[in-house]
């Protein structure tokens, strides 16, 4: 069954084999010993092959000015009064402190450290999923955390995951949380993804959110010649997703300091700005429209005489 599936779970393989969990546990970890299959919480995967998922500890030292930059763009996005889902994770624990300013939001979260972010925020109003913790990433999973969110309807969920690429979309390497990850996105409208550019091109297990349900990336600035993360960044386009890109700064400080922030105005508020992506199709996205990464505004246009010019400077950039 995991050479057929690539996972199973141990509910699956005690119904199969007519034996309890138990009996199943102490099998696969026999299994395990033996370097026949690994270990997952609730089930079992072959040996090797996708990226392997970090714990907390690990997780949290990783890109820590990247993902400070991209929580400071996505709080952006979110509105006074609005109910929003978000998922587990250190790049959206970052995003829950910011959220903590924005007065009378309701979050629904299967994240211990995304509600404890906001534990104190008075203005913010936090409701938990059921479900069994999961302590490698303080996290609910299982059948209670999805049953809890049957009947939801929100504006727009933020997750994060392991890896993102333009022909799988959100990918994770555990399986109980790939299903509460489904199961939060099928409660929003739209679906914004966090993700650093280590993530981009990596592809682990159990697929979460397929590309053409995002409706927005936000990332860090990619590294100079990477064409590896330029390459996926315009295949992503390709497909409709709207690519924020967040600049950490000469000093790996985040929110736009430094010459890669891009304009910043009124309250820091990162302005919308283009970013180079290579091949034939660059600076188009399906449709012929120029394509733009979106800060702050999004989708909101300022003027017929700024919306001209940013014509004329595609049209420059495309030639």
């Amino acid at each position: 069954m995991v050479r057929a599936n690539g996972a199973v779970s141990l509910r699956e393989l005690a119904r199969v084999v007519q034996t309890s969990e138990v009996t199943v546990r102490r099998d696969v970890r026999a299994l395990e010993a033996e370097g026949l299959l690994d270990r997952r919480h609730g089930g079992a995967v072959l040996p090797g092959g996708f990226t392997r998922e970090s714990g907390f500890p690990q997780k949290s030292h990783l890109a820590t000015a990247e993902k400070t930059a991209i929580a400071d763009l996505a709080a952006n996005f979110v509105e006074e009064g609005e109910a929003i889902v978000v998922g587990a994770g250190t790049t959206t624990q970052e995003l829950a402190r910011r959220l903590a300013r924005i007065p009378g939001l309701t979050v629904v979260t299967n994240s211990l450290l995304v509600a404890q972010a906001l534990a104190h925020a008075n203005r913010v109003e936090v409701v938990m999923t059921g479900g069994t913790l999961r302590g490698s990433n303080y996290a609910l999973v299982g059948s209670g955390a999805e049953q809890s969110l049957q009947g939801l309807r929100v504006s727009r969920a933020f997750l994060s995951g392991s890896g993102l690429t333009a022909e799988r979309g959100l990918s994770t390497s555990n399986m109980l949380s790939a299903s509460v990850d489904r199961a939060l996105v099928q409660a929003a409208a739209e679906v914004v993804v966090l993700a650093d550019h280590t993530k981009l091109g990596t592809d682990t297990m159990f697929q979460t959110v397929p590309t053409d349900v995002i409706t927005r990336l936000v990332t860090d600035e990619p590294p100079a010649h990477d064409d590896r993360v330029s390459t996926e960044l315009q295949a992503l386009a390709d497909q409709g997703v709207q690519i924020a890109v967040a600049g950490t700064g000469a000093s790996g400080n985040a929110g736009g300091h430094g010459s890669a922030g891009g304009e910043t105005s009124g309250a820091g508020r990162q302005q919308r700005r283009d970013v180079p992506l290579p091949g034939p199709r660059r600076g188009q996205v399906p449709g012929g429209q120029p394509f733009r990464t979106a800060g702050v505004m999004g989708e909101r246009e300022q003027s017929s005489g700024a919306e001209r010019e940013r014509a004329r400077v595609a049209d420059l950039r495309r030639r």
